[in-house]
């Protein structure tokens, strides 16, 4: 019988035990809790992977306190540029936005432009007009605003300095969030959304909507979704790297993600993390980093939520 499975992150970095206080770490485990459910649920039900996968991360994109949706931090400008990306491992159809505003869930965006339109990554005014041909509503800037993520942009507002989520002068955290899924015909999806980095200039980039980068599916390999210092992300090639030595060097999964988080991007310089799931049901979360929010459920008995390393 095919095993059903699902895992999810809500971003990697500096998460030291004891940092954090219990209030805050039970918002977070709830909150993952009430994602992998979600997700679980529609598996359960015989819904497809790219279901499951969506609809946990709009859970995610939902909470200010994931860098993603409504928690999205400020760029240079004051303003919000969104992204992500959604992969269908059956079919190897994707799709993305980047350098989006205004979209309360950008996962479904990409998901839309993966179904609806010919392309794989749309950015910017032109995603925004796709958007908008599609009846989205478009959410005043008011419902992006998080007193502590408008506290980070004044800290380094007017610098060349940038930084990664909830850092806390020289600690960083990566708050990208994320979902992989295998459903009960053994197909798996891999999709991801983030709000990028704190005083981001030039409309930079990161790995989140580049299929291959920071997100991509597989059935004949895996599913993966990545949370980290996205350049780096870019440059390793990571989620296509961790299919491909599962197909040509025929490692299994936690030996092929493990092989690209812990050596590859270190070697690199890159930090943080991914989540992974094949066709098989078997889920691997690897990340270098102190910690990752994370969760994963399965049909024969795994179930977990998860920040620090254990």
């Amino acid at each position: 019988m095919q095993k059903i499975a699902i895992a999810i992150h809500g971003g990697a970095g500096t998460l030291v035990k004891g940092k954090m206080t219990p209030e805050k770490e039970k918002e977070y485990k709830d909150i993952l809790s009430m994602a992998i459910e979600t997700g679980y649920q529609l598996l359960e039900e015989g819904k497809n992977a790219i279901e499951a996968v969506e609809k946990a991360i709009i859970v995610m994109e939902n909470s200010h306190l994931f860098n993603a949706g409504k928690g999205s931090v400020f760029t240079a400008n004051e303003t919000h540029e969104m992204d992500a990306a959604i992969m269908d491992g059956k079919s190897l159809n994707a799709g993305a936005v980047t350098l989006i505003s205004g979209i309360k869930n950008p996962i479904s965006l990409a998901r839309d432009v993966m179904n609806k339109s010919e392309h794989v990554i749309l950015a910017g005014e032109g995603a925004l007009q796709f958007a908008k041909y599609l009846n989205y509503a478009l959410e005043e800037p008011s419902y992006f605003y998080d007193e502590f993520r408008h506290q980070q942009w004044i800290e380094i507002k007017d610098s060349d300095t940038f930084q990664l989520d909830h850092a806390v002068k020289k600690e960083s955290k990566f708050g990208t969030v994320g979902a992989v899924a295998c459903d009960k015909n053994g197909t798996i999806a891999a999709g991801t959304s983030t709000g990028g980095m704190t005083n981001k200039k030039f409309g930079r980039i990161g790995d989140s909507p580049i299929i291959g980068a920071g997100n991509y599916a597989n059935n004949q390999t895996c599913a993966v979704s990545c949370t980290g210092s996205g350049e780096f992300f870019i440059r390793g090639v990571v989620a296509y790297d961790v299919s491909c030595l599962m197909e040509y060097k025929g490692m299994t999964l936690q030996e092929a993600a493990d092989e690209v988080i812990q050596k590859r991007l270190l070697k690199i310089g890159g930090d943080g993390g991914l989540i992974a799931v094949d066709s098989k049901g078997n889920i691997a979360m690897p990340f270098n980093t102190e910690g990752m929010y994370r969760a994963c459920k399965d049909s024969e008995g795994l179930d977990e939520i998860l920040i620090y390393d254990v």
